[in-house]
């Protein structure tokens, strides 16, 4: 069976030091390289992708500085296309086969809503497709936020779906906790 593994928003911003950080994102980044280095986690992945955060002008999600972020529909800027926050964390190695850019003009937080970048027209789930992937496992940040939505969108366009909850960091216990009833209700495997 052909299994890709799905590396989502480890990015600078998310990350210890960041706009948007998440406690832990640096030692995720630390542990899906030790998981997938460059060798696909031993063959045990057919194909490697990540997606990230990548905002040129996502509108109301950014928050209004005179307002301040909800943290709930608005946040602080991060993520901003082409600037180091954007970035991959610096300790994710991986050899990855391609990368989804995702909430270019609006929120977003599924790596499903993300185009290739090699050619943005291209989604997730038909890239993955073509690929013959028979199953995903979801890593990243923040398991409440963007793995919670991708892991969902994965399992809804029918791929069997894991999400290493190891290799994952949330943002909070309450919206985690509830995160992972969701998935797991949802048919999501929590590994």
């Amino acid at each position: 069976m052909t299994t890709a593994l799905i590396v989502v928003d480890v990015q600078n911003d998310f990350c210890e030091g960041g706009s948007l950080a998440v406690e832990g994102g640096s030692a995720v980044a630390r542990s899906i390289t030790a998981l997938a280095g460059t060798d696909r986690a031993g063959g045990r992945y057919d194909v490697v992708v990540a997606t990230k955060d990548w905002h040129v002008d996502p509108g109301p999600h950014f928050a209004d500085p005179a307002v301040g972020p909800d943290f709930v529909e608005t946040w602080p800027v991060h993520c901003v296309a082409d600037t180091p926050g954007a970035e991959f964390h610096p300790d994710l190695a991986i050899l990855v086969d391609e990368v989804f850019l995702k909430g270019r003009r609006s929120a977003s937080y599924t790596g499903f809503d993300g185009g290739a970048s090699g050619d943005e027209t291209v989604r997730l789930a038909e890239w993955l497709r073509r690929r013959g992937v028979a199953a995903v496992e979801v890593v990243g940040l923040a398991t409440d936020h963007c793995v919670r939505a991708t892991a969902l969108d994965a399992v809804a366009a029918g791929f069997p779906t894991t999400v290493l909850l190891e290799h994952c960091a949330g943002v909070a216990p309450d919206t985690t906790e509830a995160a992972l009833a969701e998935l797991s209700a949802a048919g999501v495997v929590l590994a």
